[in-house]
């Protein structure tokens, strides 16, 4: 009789309790472990957050004035509560929380801000994506696949505004993404004010990709600072980039004295190396923008120098810098100058960032950022493995969002006939790479990057990054096992649905024929 009482309670909490079909929540990125019991936490009646830590007041804050689009009363009246916890980091990871929901409570732990704006963020969103005011009881355990879940915006090719910026910081907010890579100089247009040397934006500053005499348009000192605060309360890093040694041309026409010459096609393309004045002018700049920044690194490019570095051969100053430091060849030059400016940015507590190249330049490992961006270098990839650099994956293809997203569109980049789908953002790196376990913990994470020579306007700028970032945003924070194709296209409806909310143009890759590519 005993036995039978037993099996028969055990039956009524396996009813009760179960695990669901995992369509049953309406979440992207999705969740990496849900669980069910009977009923549902209704926000009909508002809610009572209950926190003892201040270092929570932002968020808490920030999620009472999102849950004003539902109509949702977040005073101290209600009995319905959400009660915030913050646990020592051995019991839950970085980033990580766990959210437990019955009908009257909901209990959200974490051992940091990160995870308690997270796990807020999968409530919000699941109010947002349901258009209901109640969201199912039971217990979501989640964590980040990957530490690094970011998207660049280039600026210099076109220029688009804080307003713009916030903008795409709040949608990755929303989807769990962390990091802003913000690439703020090359050879268009220098969009980074420095207070001691006002001609990078008043003359640097000139122009854009598709009009070189356009006025000078650039961010303030005070609208960086604004737009990394805002960042900030959103849990996103901004990592700044300032290319150099290559990509110098906007910086030389306000500055000429430093220049190192270029070729034809990309003339004053480089920072004269050679010269001790040189290095004095980079880092006034790499200083003022520490300040600005509190990023644990700084994005110094380092890529294509031999796009301009012919007149190196030439330049008095960089051959007898050759000759004192027995360099051979100007490739050597180049990573001279990487390992010297990595010293001066670990010098003001920043590590190093930088393309690919900068595999090669003999900077130490220890507080480098490598970006893995040639997908036809694999090798490449490999040589940062070995030498144990911790790495972004960002490969051209599927992660440049510059490339076209469609057969029939006529405008953006093709690598001959290939080009990168929103299936193979989301498949990706599961479906290209295979990493030992050693391997694996190099791996930061992965990013989107959106170069602009082909987006000239917020519309296209739209196009062409959604939906491919919410793909990126799932298979960055969805661990492989998780990951499920096709409930990702099921879910898109409602994405889709808020992006027009949104007045954001996207490309609707259910329906092709239904969104024209903007070609502007």
């Amino acid at each position: 009789m005993k036995n039978l009482i037993t099996l028969y309670f055990t039956l009524l909490l396996l009813s009760s309790c179960q695990t669901k079909e995992i369509e049953s929540w309406n979440l992207i990125p999705y969740p990496n472990s849900i669980s069910y019991c009977a009923g549902n936490f209704s926000f009909k009646n508002g809610i009572t957050f209950l926190s003892s830590d201040s270092c929570l007041n932002q968020t808490v804050f920030l999620f009472k004035e999102r849950f004003k689009d539902f109509d949702i009363v977040t005073d101290d009246k209600s009995i319905e509560t959400i009660e915030l916890m913050l646990v020592d980091s051995c019991k839950i990871k970085s980033e990580a929380y766990e959210l437990v929901v019955n009908k009257k409570r909901i209990t959200l732990t974490a051992s940091d801000a990160h995870g308690i704006f997270y796990g807020l963020m999968t409530i919000w969103q699941e109010l947002k994506f349901s258009n209901r005011k109640t969201i199912p009881c039971g217990t979501i355990k989640d964590e980040p696949r990957f530490e690094y879940r970011g998207y660049m915006l280039d600026e210099s090719r076109h220029f688009f505004g804080k307003e713009k910026v916030k903008k795409i910081i709040d949608i990755m907010a929303m989807f769990k993404l962390n990091k802003f890579h913000w690439h703020l100089t090359d050879e268009h247009g220098w969009r980074i004010e420095i207070e001691s040397l006002p001609k990078l934006t008043t003359i640097g500053g000139i122009g854009d990709y598709t009009n070189q005499r356009g006025k000078a348009k650039y961010y303030t000192q005070d609208e960086i600072r604004e737009v990394v605060k805002y960042a900030k309360e959103r849990f996103i890093e901004i990592i700044p980039e300032i290319d150099m040694p290559g990509h110098a041309s906007a910086a030389n026409r306000a500055y000429p004295e430093y220049s190192g010459g270029g070729s034809d096609k990309h003339p004053d393309f480089t920072f004269d190396v050679g010269k001790e004045t040189t290095y004095t002018y980079l880092n006034t700049i790499l200083e003022e923008v520490a300040q600005l920044f509190p990023s644990k690194h700084i994005h110094l490019g380092g890529d294509e120098v031999h796009y301009g570095n012919n007149k190196w051969k030439m330049n008095d100053s960089i051959q007898l810098l050759m000759k004192r430091e027995k360099l051979k060849t100007p490739l050597d030059v180049e990573h001279y100058f990487m390992r010297r400016m990595a010293n001066y940015l670990f010098e003001i507590n920043k590590g190093i960032a930088g393309w690919d190249e900068i595999v090669d330049s003999g900077i130490g490992n220890e507080t480098a950022l490598v970006y893995w961006w040639r997908h036809d270098k694999v090798e490449q990839l490999q040589k940062a493995l070995d030498k144990e650099f911790q790495i972004v994956l960002c490969p051209r293809l599927p992660l440049y969002f510059d490339f076209v997203q469609y057969e029939k569109d006529s405008v953006g980049r093709r690598w001959g006939d290939i080009f990168g789908t929103i299936n193979d953002v989301y498949n990706y790196p599961d479906d290209v790479h295979e990493f030992s376990e050693k391997e694996i913990v190099l791996i930061e994470g992965l990013q989107g990057n959106l170069w602009t020579e082909t987006v000239k306007s917020s519309r296209r700028f739209d196009y062409m990054t959604f939906p491919r970032i919410i793909a990126l945003s799932e298979s960055a924070w969805t661990k492989k096992k998780n990951k499920d194709i096709s409930r990702f296209h099921e879910n898109l409806p409602m994405v889709f649905k808020f992006l027009n909310e949104e007045s954001i143009y996207y490309f609707n890759n259910l329906n092709p024929r239904e969104h024209k590519e903007p070609i502007y």
